[in-house]
């Protein structure tokens, strides 16, 4: 889909005392920033590189040439993103940072736990754990590179670690079809078999902060016709 040119923004940058300009889609600029590979057509507005965006001053082929080493736009389109600046406003900084935080909230709910109790945190003390460290989200890092380091900063407030559960699944041959396909979507099956009486077992590992999901899930399609027992032993 073309990127709106009233959604867009610029990316700016100045080389060999000239200025370059681009409109570029906000979001995926920062996620091209960061490293990600996407098709041109998703993330730039126009296919012109600009001296003035504003006063539609396009910068020479041959000048891009010289400064660039390159005339194709997708490849200048990308050094300016990469080492040039975005130019955000407030309003779209802010509401950016707070969709990531959010989503790096509900990244470390889904896989971390408390390991007193072996229950996953809410999404609410986490974020209050964030707070409290003090943590730093980077709008140019995806949220799934972030993680790591923010589990290690509310580790010091909380006591949090990402752990994966094992949950050994028995479904009745009525439901076994629907429910068994649900399964494999939710986590990874490391064991699974077909009974005689076409009923279906299985080993589900995942993310401890989704147990609940999967009992959820599992009671909705079985309307609760189902045996489920967490596996302690990771050599079980």
């Amino acid at each position: 889909m073309p990127i709106s040119v009233e959604k867009a923004v610029i990316a700016r940058i100045t080389k060999a005392g000239k200025k370059f300009e681009i409109l570029v889609d906000p979001e995926k600029a920062l996620e091209v920033k960061g490293g990600k590979d996407l098709p041109d057509e998703e993330w730039i507005a126009a296919p012109e590189v600009y001296e003035d965006s504003k006063k539609g001053l396009r910068a020479p082929d041959e000048l891009l040439g010289k400064t660039f080493g390159t005339s194709k736009i997708g490849d200048i389109a990308k050094k300016i993103v990469k080492d040039g600046d975005i130019q955000l406003t407030t309003e779209q900084r802010r509401k950016m940072l707070e969709d990531k935080r959010k989503y790096i909230i509900t990244l470390i709910a889904r896989q971390g736990m408390n390991p007193k109790t072996g229950l996953p945190h809410p999404a609410e003390r986490i974020s209050n754990a964030m707070d409290e460290a003090k943590v730093k989200i980077e709008l140019s890092k995806r949220p799934e590179e972030q993680v790591e380091e923010i589990l290690s900063e509310i580790q010091k407030i909380i006591p949090i670690r990402f752990e994966k559960v094992r949950i050994a699944i028995k479904i009745p041959a009525q439901f076994a079809g629907k429910a068994s396909s649900a399964i494999r979507a939710m986590g990874k099956v490391s064991r699974e078999e077909w009974k005689e009486d076409g009923s279906y077992i299985c080993l589900l590992e995942v993310p401890a902060g989704i147990q609940q999901d999967v009992y959820d899930k599992i009671n909705g399609i079985t309307h609760g016709q189902n045996e489920t027992k967490i596996i302690k032993d990771s050599h079980d």
